[in-house]
């Protein structure tokens, strides 16, 4: 028994790795060509292009009633975009919104979504739609040979491989789309900017960015939103097709409140609201007391933010909500489009407008010998009509006569066939003599036009001027002035966790032991609240809740806490330990508290000092700063503070061997950190020793009672009995009276 031969079959032998690389390199290729990008010459994707021409062949010109967008869509999706009508629907969508488009080419009848809600649009069986007049722009030159055709996706019907645009749609319109491993974000512009730019680099073919950017300013969105991006920032964008835009939200103040009247691109007025109404839930904008939207037709964005009072800083408060919310967003841009050698690649404004330069000249060259073609073709039409005229008798009677009469009237007249052909298809009612006139008449107009259009063809200089003239023609029609308006503005910043705080006023408590707290109001005695068994009270600084409290050590360090964040004087407080992180063995040995520019003097009881301003104090980790640098054996003294407005104030310095120095503030110098510059005068033995050293000092403005402690009691010298211990700065200073050398504290006080 013979084996059955089975017939051979060709198999193409593939390995998985060639094959998954083929596959996803061209869907790859589709997304990029055929979803995502658009194309330099129109600046449409293919679904928004199918949808422009779907609705041109059903005769939705703007002139026209309007149709059921689900008609459309059906086109759409039947004929060239086999694709979801959900999908082809939003698309479609999208360019009818006026708060998405700057130039919508869709004039949309029925919901077609808000700001608030662009998604919001009902659905495509209730809606109508119809192209807007702007459309016409990218679809009058369609029939004119203009373009190329390609077969749809089965082959029963062409479309139009792109539009023939009358001006850079890319550039005023914008796109955004993702791709495989690429992406595109490109802005509106206005289009008179871009036409002037457009003529321009027509003009100057060697034009520059920055000559570019004189008739372009910026991206125009189509609110009224500010674009705050620097203009150096937009040049190199430009320059480099990538970057950055920031937008913020224009605002006005009516009857002390602010009325927000346009929001960035794309941004909800709803969604905005209940940003801010979150922060005034959660208190940290204590300073709005009501938020209300009386957005409606006549305003479409009217946000209003009632201050708590009239004394609130409005351009802080919207600073915060800048940098808080969405009334300041950033937008990406990538100019990434498909250019005229239908390649994906990022671009800049110069390459853009170039090359959509190449494909406009190209577009009217083709245009123009399309028509050039079709008028030479009827001047040869009627040239065989005139001939058939001359000759009326002789025509009628070979028609009449012959089988075949058209080679018999081409070899008598010496016509073409077209010519015979157009002779053979004339009406009887077009036989009348008066026709040779028209005929005549068409011929010398024909002839006119022909001869006009081979000039434009063989002459750069006037295809430039028809060019320049046509992208005019567009700005008178549909042109306009900018939105958007471009403005330079502070960076936001939001408030910090102190700006936000009330400013109450609280006494601040330190104890021996490091215990510290904070018990509301000025009015509270330090030293009677109660304290832990073997401690009690050491200092107090009286201050407001909203301003930072400034602790001192004894290597000179200084560390800063959160005044508002202290524990309540109702307990006996937290240790300071807690909170930050001194040296070991460093006990503390002064509290202050303070605005940022008021200023204290520090010093060590070796006699050196400086004036150093409360910010400098200020630091925002928990080891703190070093500020006071102390000679050796040195130790701090605590800060004495220097009141605000007071007249040619004084320092004095006073020893425990009882000399005292006044000296002008004047005479010391303001650091940041340091040692300082010397008080008094102390022989560095006995400083070294420690047998003399500053026992007090204070600053003393005129009208002060200065009170100098000794001991268990105190004398009060007024500021003209001060005059006595006056002397230059870095002196030893002149005797206290005796019983008061002993001093133990100075310190100012009110008669």
């Amino acid at each position: 028994m013979t084996d059955m031969m089975q017939p051979s079959v060709d198999v193409e032998q593939l390995s998985l790795r060639d094959y998954a690389e083929k596959a996803y390199l061209d869907y790859s290729m589709y997304v990029i060509l055929d979803r995502a990008l658009p194309h330099i010459g129109d600046g449409l994707k293919p679904v928004q292009r199918r949808i422009v021409y779907a609705m041109s062949e059903l005769g939705l010109k703007a002139s026209a009633k309007y149709k059921k967008s689900a008609r459309t869509v059906g086109d759409v999706i039947g004929k060239f975009h086999p694709h979801g009508d959900s999908a082809a629907y939003e698309a479609m969508v999208l360019m009818a919104q006026e708060f998405s488009y700057r130039y919508p080419l869709i004039d949309g009848q029925g919901n077609w979504g808000s700001p608030d809600d662009p998604k919001s649009f009902a659905a495509m069986r209730y809606t109508e739609s119809r192209l807007t007049a702007y459309a016409e722009v990218l679809l009058a030159e369609l029939g004119q040979g203009t373009v190329d055709w390609q077969p749809n996706f089965d082959g029963t019907l062409e479309e139009p491989t792109v539009l023939p645009a009358q001006v850079p749609n890319l550039l005023l319109n914008g796109t955004t789309g993702i791709a495989v491993g690429m992406a595109t974000d490109i802005p509106p512009h206005n289009l008179t900017e871009v036409v002037a730019a457009t003529i321009h680099l027509l003009d100057s073919p060697k034009a520059t960015v920055a000559d570019l950017c004189q008739h372009i300013k910026g991206p125009d969105f189509p609110t009224e939103a500010e674009i705050i991006t620097p203009a150096e920032e937009l040049r190199t964008l430009y320059e480099t097709g990538r970057g950055a835009l920031r937008v913020r939200a224009a605002y006005t103040v009516e009857d002390g409140a602010v009325v927000i009247h346009a929001l960035p691109y794309q941004v909800s007025g709803a969604k905005v609201l209940e940003q801010i109404a979150a922060q005034m839930q959660a208190r940290k904008l204590p300073m709005v007391s009501d938020l209300r939207d009386e957005s409606d037709h006549e305003h479409p964005t009217r946000l209003v933010l009632v201050p708590r009072s009239n004394r609130v800083d409005l351009d802080s408060v919207m600073s915060h909500l800048f940098a808080t919310t969405d009334l300041e967003r950033t937008y990406r841009v990538n100019l990434n489009v498909i250019g005229v050698d239908g390649r994906p690649a990022v671009k800049s404004l110069v390459t853009i407008l170039k090359e959509w330069l190449a494909f406009r000249k190209a577009t009217v060259k083709r245009r123009l010998e399309y028509r050039l073609e079709r008028v030479e073709r009827r001047i040869h039409i009627l040239e065989g009509y005139l001939v058939a005229f001359l000759n009326i008798d002789e025509v009628i009677r070979i028609i009449r006569e012959e089988d075949e009469p058209k080679p018999v009237l081409m070899k008598t007249f010496k016509i073409s066939d077209i010519q015979a052909e157009a002779i053979l298809d004339l009406k009887l009612r077009n036989l009348a003599k008066l026709e040779e006139m028209k005929i005549r008449g068409e011929q010398d107009e024909l002839s006119e036009e022909r001869d006009a259009l081979k000039k434009t063809l063989g002459s750069d200089a006037r295809l430039k001027t028809l060019i320049k003239r046509e992208l005019k023609a567009v700005v008178d029609t549909h042109g306009d002035a900018r939105r958007a308006p471009l403005a330079e503005r502070e960076e936001a910043k939001a408030f910090s966790e102190l700006e936000l705080t009330t400013a109450d006023p609280l006494t601040i408590v330190l104890s021996d032991k490091g215990w510290i707290r904070a018990a509301k109001g000025h009015e509270i005695d330090p030293e009677s609240l109660s304290y832990k068994s073997g401690d009690g009270f050491r200092f107090a600084a009286r201050g407001k809740s909203n301003l930072p409290t400034v602790v001192l050590d004894s290597t000179g360090r200084a560390y800063t806490l959160p005044t508002h964040q202290l524990p309540s004087a109702r307990g006996q407080g937290e240790p300071l330990t807690g909170r930050i992180n001194p040296p070991s063995g460093a006990t503390f040995q002064g509290l202050l508290t303070g605005a940022e520019d008021d200023r204290f003097l520090l010093a060590s009881d070796a006699g050196y000092g400086f004036v150093v301003q409360f910010g400098q104090l200020q630091a925002k980790n928990k080891a703190g700063k070093a500020v006071l640098t102390l000679p050796k054996n040195a130790r701090v003294l605590s800060p004495a503070a220097i009141a605000a407005g007071g007249q040619d104030p004084l320092v004095v310095v006073a020893t425990n061997e009882g000399r005292m120095l006044v000296f002008p503030l004047a005479d010391l110098p303001e650091l940041a950190r340091g040692k300082g510059n010397k008080l008094i005068g102390i022989p560095s033995a006995r400083a070294a020793a420690r047998e003399e050293f500053v026992a007090g000092l204070c600053v003393v403005a005129e009208g002060d009672t200065l009170q100098v402690t000794s001991g268990g009691h105190y004398r009060n010298f007024k500021w003209s009995e001060l005059e006595h211990f006056r002397g230059e700065r870095g002196r030893r200073g002149s005797k206290l009276p005796k019983g008061y050398q002993r001093v133990t504290r100075l310190q100012v006080v009110t008669d």
